[in-house]
């Protein structure tokens, strides 16, 4: 699944009305303050695209465009492992800030809060949206989120019966149809109509059935409050409350939904559990994790 960014999009980590509830509170704010004539486009709409020259590194591109190192590692999770290519594109935001996901059923307050900041000039920055998916918030600092894999991971499997070619990563991606820049929530991986979707881990089927862009999806909760969602579906073989040991078939893979590509391939994510709900994490770590447990590398 990946947002466009016509619309705004979410991702992971207030005024204070006097109002009767927080709700009423939220509704008050949007009715009073929605005039469209007076909101920026929102920051998300107006990304930059940069791609790297010889000789240039993490700190002049941030030096160059007047933002911190951190704000590029929070938009660009490939550079958060250290791989500064020559040719490579990344996206810049006009100013410093992260983007977060707002998970269905928050309010702008409520992620304002959560994050020290004012939900009146997230609402003014994100162009005065109504329900926004992702937001831009301005002036917080991107840190390292998300739990760290152990060395034994809670999820050491990996979803498809061989390692597949990446068709679009996690982050902020160019979409390979719609040719403009969105932040894609999971890893597509290339594979077959009919080839088996795997469980990565042991846990709790906790979805079955069709969902919006996702199409055919399953989802499984597994410990330390992490989970996994296979979607693109082309038939399902599992149930809502079964417990599946990793290596498990739930299902096959398929072009339901909306696809970002023509292309058969299973969209993966992986997400942990938040005081704003089920965040998306990158996948590339727990693919790295793993690959090093079954060659039998240790991290020092």
């Amino acid at each position: 699944m990946s947002y466009l960014l016509g619309w705004i999009i979410p991702l992971s980590g207030v005024i204070l009305l006097q109002a009767a509830t927080a709700a009423e509170a939220n509704d008050l704010f949007i009715r009073d303050q929605t005039p469209t004539n007076v909101c920026p486009p929102p920051v998300l709409s107006r990304l930059k695209r940069h791609r790297i020259s010889s000789g240039e590194s993490l700190e002049s591109i941030a030096r160059q465009y007047n933002l911190i190192p951190a704000t590029l590692l929070g938009m660009n999770p490939i550079l958060r492992q250290n791989q500064i290519a020559v040719g490579q594109e990344i996206v810049i935001p006009p100013y410093n800030g992260i983007v977060v996901e707002i998970p269905a059923g928050s309010t702008l307050q409520e992620i304002a809060q959560a994050y020290n900041a004012q939900a009146d000039v997230i609402f003014e920055v994100n162009g005065c949206q109504r329900q926004p998916q992702l937001v831009f918030i301005p002036g917080v600092n991107w840190t390292p989120g998300g739990p760290v894999v152990p060395a034994k991971a809670v999820l050491s499997g990996y979803p498809l019966p061989a390692k597949a070619s990446v068709q679009m990563g996690y982050g902020w991606q160019l979409h390979p149809t719609a040719g403009r820049v969105v932040f894609h929530s999971g890893v597509d991986l290339i594979a077959k109509i009919g080839t088996p979707v795997l469980s990565v881990g042991e846990g709790v089927v906790a979805f079955v059935g069709a969902r919006r862009g996702y199409g055919n999806l399953v989802v499984v909760n597994h410990q330390s409050g992490k989970q996994t969602r296979y979607a693109h579906l082309s038939e399902i073989t599992v149930r809502v409350g079964q417990n599946v040991p990793s290596g498990e078939i739930l299902g096959k893979v398929g072009i339901s939904g909306q696809p970002d590509s023509d292309e058969p391939h299973l969209h993966f994510e992986i997400r942990y559990n938040s005081e704003l709900g089920w965040v998306a994490e990158n996948p590339d770590p727990y693919f790295t994790v793993n690959r090093e447990q079954a060659l039998g590398i240790r991290r020092n």
